[in-house]
């Protein structure tokens, strides 16, 4: 007579259960309005920072001493800079580098973060304890603090500021898997895997990593709006974009040098960082929402 044994640990049907809860969190973010603004936001953005070498606009180094500090007008639509550059341009490619260094540095974070954060979590005893002190330790610093000292120290670049800013935010992510790793593992179906003989590997990635993802998911949209700001920061002080290249940051720097003979060239710059950070915000707030089981 054969019977099912009753330690073994049924599997989910990947066609069925993922798919419900892929619609019931898709369901909740559309009657989320804040969150599809915010979403609407940040495609915005992402779209023109894409569409940039294709895009009818001006070169963004190209400058004109007759059109120096000029105000918006049909030909410059969003005005001049302090060598006659056009800003609508400059905008839109400064976008890109806004972008990609949010992007990257929440990549580079995440990467680093959940994997260190898995093994603390899991495994606990003097693994748990120094990569927790290390990471209080870093946490125990300001953010944008220690991202200026790790870009300091690695040089001026764009490149050199997404690792500052990647490394930054680590922690974060560290402290975040870890404490959903210990809610997780004390579960029946990870008990129930372990009585069955499974080994550390397959529990974590098979068992553990898919209950993490959907707060690591919420965190990383977040984090990128904390990137974007760390990025404009550093790029204000120098520290990152560097010029001829455009960036929203290094555009505020030299704008606070005119701000009465041509105001516009900081509106700019400030609202789309205001904007682009607005939309991470509202949409990782309803991903949030919508992730939640608790949630109805």
């Amino acid at each position: 007579m054969s019977a099912a044994s009753p330690s073994a640990v049924p599997e989910a049907d990947p066609d069925v259960l993922p798919a419900r809860g892929e619609s019931r969190a898709w369901k909740k973010l559309k009657r989320n309005k804040s969150a599809l603004f915010g979403f609407a936001l940040v495609l915005f953005f992402v779209a023109v920072a894409i569409l940039a070498p294709v895009l009818p606009i001006a070169d963004p180094a190209a400058t004109s001493w007759s059109a120096v500090r000029k105000a918006p007008s049909l030909a410059h639509w969003l005005g001049t800079d302090e060598i006659g550059r056009d800003i609508l341009s400059r905008m839109i490619w400064g976008a890109q580098a806004s972008l990609l260094a949010g992007v990257v540095s929440v990549v580079i974070a995440v990467v680093i973060g959940v994997p260190f954060g898995l093994v603390s979590g899991y495994f606990g005893g003097w693994v748990d304890q120094v990569i927790s002190r290390v990471t209080d330790a870093l946490l125990a610093t300001p953010f944008l603090i220690l991202a200026i000292a790790l870009a300091a120290f690695l040089g001026p670049s764009l490149t050199n500021a997404m690792i500052a800013i990647g490394l930054s935010a680590t922690p974060i992510f560290v402290r975040l898997t870890r404490g959903q790793v210990l809610s997780v593992k004390t579960e029946d179906y990870v008990e129930g895997a372990r009585a069955i003989g499974l080994r550390d590997a397959a529990i974590i990635t098979r068992y553990i990593l898919p209950n993490v993802f959907a707060p690591v998911l919420v965190q990383a949209t977040l984090t990128v709006a904390t990137a974007i700001i760390a990025e404009a920061s550093l790029s204000f002080l120098g520290l990152g974009q560097q010029p001829p290249d455009p960036s929203w940051g290094s555009m505020l720097n030299t704008a606070k040098n005119f701000m009465t003979q041509a105001p516009w060239m900081s509106w700019w710059p400030g609202a789309a960082i205001f904007l682009v950070v607005l939309g991470f915000n509202l949409l990782g707030d309803g991903l949030r929402d919508a992730l939640d089981p608790r949630e109805g």
